[in-house]
């Protein structure tokens, strides 16, 4: 008989452990994520500007260092809609308020044409702070990952808990993933009245600064037409709930 080296024996073995020791990990119990900093500055009794108050002095994430200012959310305090975009851009981050850039100039276009009374939102974001990379003398705007999402999402929640809108509306990919899940794919379920813990519906569409972004003249028609569309969905559920 032919012997069976030992490196092969050995090589087996290890193949087995590691597949034996994959199992144990993946049968283990998942450690439930550590609760973000966050939750210890916001008030006992929460009103919106406590809470406004209290997250300038967040450190949840590290994103405070390059950030000139928190930014929180502003709006009617029972505002029927609440829009959650990503995170503030350069303008907003100067002037700390959400919505006052290009970005914002399109939103409030689209609530004009729409019939959606300004007065009656609330505009904030899934992260309070500006998050870039310099590039020149430019700030460019670099996407915040998972941890600063959910290190900022106490603020969020609060905001929604405090203003308690009809609809939430999600601008973006990263405000729809954020509050919809990771899977939550806004270029196929936009435009969709969703049930949420929330409010009573969510729904999800482009952030308006991808609109700018568009390559030409015709795209960003194209792309602005379909923001008015998936807006004008919202429009009518809040015309039928006033109607009920």
């Amino acid at each position: 008989m032919r012997a069976v080296p030992h490196s092969l024996f050995f090589a087996q073995g290890l193949t087995a452990t590691r597949g034996t020791l994959r199992g144990i990990v993946r049968d283990m119990p998942r450690r439930p994520p550590e609760p973000s900093p966050a939750l210890r500055l916001i008030p006992a009794h929460p009103t919106l500007p406590s809470a406004r108050d209290a997250a300038k002095d967040c450190r949840a994430c590290d994103l405070w260092k390059r950030g000139t200012q928190t930014v929180f959310g502003e709006g009617a305090p029972h505002a029927r809609v609440l829009f959650v975009g990503e995170q503030p851009g350069d303008k907003e981050d100067v002037e700390g308020r959400p919505f006052v850039g290009p970005a914002g100039a399109v939103l409030d276009k689209a609530l004009v044409e729409t019939g959606i009374d300004r007065k009656q939102t609330y505009v904030t974001n899934a992260v309070k702070h500006f998050k870039w990379e310099p590039r020149g003398k430019r700030r460019i705007h670099k996407k915040p990952n998972l941890l600063e999402i959910a290190a900022c999402r106490p603020w969020l929640d609060v905001e929604m808990e405090l203003v308690k809108p009809e609809v939430v509306v999600c601008l973006g990919a990263t405000a729809a993933q954020a509050l919809l899940g990771r899977n939550f794919r806004v270029t196929r379920q936009r435009g969709q009245l969703l049930p949420f813990g929330a409010a009573p519906c969510v729904l999800a569409t482009v952030h308006p600064s991808s609109i700018l972004r568009a390559p030409d003249d015709e795209s960003r028609q194209r792309e602005y037409e379909l923001f008015v569309d998936d807006l004008r969905v919202v429009a009518r559920a809040l015309h039928g709930r006033k109607a009920a």
